[in-house]
Order: C-alpha cells, then sequence, then structure tokens
C-alpha cells in the first residue's frame, strides 16, 4: 500500500539517500551525479512546500515535493517527484501517483502543473501517460522546461 510521510530534519538523511540514487536524472538537472546535504535540504525542507515521502508499506521508494498555490500563477505545482532507482520499472511512480492524485482531491485540488526537463524523454512518456497535457516552455535556472498541467 502507497502512503505518504512528511520528511522531517530528523529524516532528511533518507531523502538525501533517494535523491542520490538517481544519478542520472541529478546530472541532467545539475550538470552532477550527486548533491550535498545542504543541496538536498534546501530543496526539501522549504517554508513555501509541502515535501512527503512514498512509501510502499514500511519502505521508503520516493519523494514528493509540491506547492499548493505557486505565487507567481496561483497554481498547485509539482516541484518534484522522484522514486528511489532500485525501484524503478515495478510500477511504484504510476501507483504513487494515483494516491498523490486523490490526496490533493481531498484537499479540494483539483488541477496540478508541473515542469519536465526537455532533454527528459521518459519523465515526459510518465507525465503524458498520466493524463498531463503540454502548455508552455520556459526558462528554469540553467536549464529549459516544457509545462505540463492536469485538470482532475
Amino acid at each position: 500500500m502507497i502512503s505518504f510521510e512528511p520528511i522531517t530534519k530528523e529524516t532528511l538523511y533518507i531523502a538525501f539517500e533517494l535523491v542520490n540514487s538517481n544519478a542520472a536524472y541529478n546530472q541532467l538537472e545539475t550538470g552532477q551525479e550527486t548533491r550535498s546535504n545542504d543541496e538536498v535540504g534546501s530543496e526539501y525542507m522549504q517554508k513555501n512546500t509541502n515535501s512527503l515521502f512514498i512509501k510502499a508499506d514500511d519502505t521508503y521508494i520516493g519523494l514528493i515535493n509540491y506547492m499548493k498555490e505557486n505565487p507567481k500563477d496561483g497554481y498547485p505545482w509539482l516541484g518534484s517527484f522522484m522514486i528511489h532507482s532500485a525501484y524503478h520499472g515495478f510500477g511504484y511512480g504510476t501507483q504513487a501517483y494515483v494516491v498523490f492524485e486523490q490526496y490533493l482531491t481531498e484537499q479540494g485540488i483539483s488541477r496540478l502543473r508541473l515542469g519536465v526537463l526537455q532533454q527528459n524523454a521518459r519523465a515526459r512518456a510518465f507525465w503524458e501517460r498520466l493524463g498531463f497535457s503540454f502548455y508552455a516552455t520556459k526558462p528554469l535556472v540553467n536549464n529549459v522546461v516544457d509545462c505540463f498541467e492536469k485538470e482532475f
């Protein structure tokens, strides 16, 4: 069963391990295969976002970072959605997203936006399979992202 647990300062070390299990993604996003404790902490301990572990029963398999309302456009945004590399290919990402969408619906959220690095074709296909539609291309730090949204 998929569930969520808030990421805290005390459990940040688990997030560090999950993030660094995805060397190929880190390389795409930052140009380096690993991220430091400070980088992971600054991403997942922000006051204006919610950061959650994805758990399959009692096992930490991934993490989610999202913003209920982006002050730039007023929409909820998914900042990151990552499954530990050891659990890729087992359907956990799809299962976790379906449960996450239900979680958002229970909070009164009915639309979600996200950005996909242009060079990340695998992620683009994943989000399109889940019903997200492309609406714009935008710069993000040192990258370019394709923006997608879904109404549910």
